[in-house]
């Protein structure tokens, strides 16, 4: 098996999906978020960042990224069970290489998926030590707007369905204010 797999990045790139690093379920199964219990796709699938109802997949992927400009990566780019896994070298090795991959693609906004992703990128790529707060941040990334939302895996349990869909909305609704 490979030890990842490579970045989905639609030509007109939007919305770049960040995740913190790709779990052994998607690496197997070829696309983010294919463990079953992801809360990704109901989620997803409830707001209104998405305009169909997508089944868990590549085809999904490669419509998020056709008619809806969101492309998928991750800071960090070796699959692991879990990110506790991940160590200090993982994150100073990929998250230069991710600072690269949006300064030259330029999205209009980056999505991270969860707080340690945005924190650990943005310390090391970014050299930013700042706490990510929920939602929109006051900064930019080589001009993106840096949105974070609660990491969908079931191992943070401590937010439902209802508030990553709360959160994809709000995604949603700043993509709508700037135009994107």
């Amino acid at each position: 098996m490979p030890e990842t797999f490579p970045d989905f990045l639609p030509t007109r790139l939007v919305v770049l999906s960040v995740g913190i690093n790709p779990s052994l379920h998607a690496l197997r199964a070829g696309y983010p978020f294919a463990f079953a219990r992801n809360r990704f796709w109901p989620a997803l699938n409830a707001s209104r960042l998405v305009d169909a109802l997508l089944t868990p997949g590549l085809a999904a992927i490669e419509y998020l990224g056709e008619a809806q400009g969101i492309g998928f990566t991750d800071v960090v780019k070796r699959a692991t069970p879990g990110m506790r896994g991940l160590t200090a070298r993982d994150y100073d090795r990929d998250a230069p290489r991710l600072a690269a991959l949006i300064a030259a693609r330029r999205p209009a906004l980056l999505w991270f998926h969860g707080k340690v992703a945005a924190r650990e990128f943005l310390k090391r790529a970014v050299s930013r030590e700042v706490e990510p707060v929920w939602g929109e941040q006051d900064f930019d990334v080589s001009g993106a707007r840096v949105f974070v939302a609660p990491n969908p895996s079931p191992a943070n349990a401590s937010y439902s369905v209802a508030d990553l869909t709360a959160a994809y909305d709000a995604l949603a609704d700043l993509r709508a204010r700037l135009g994107v």
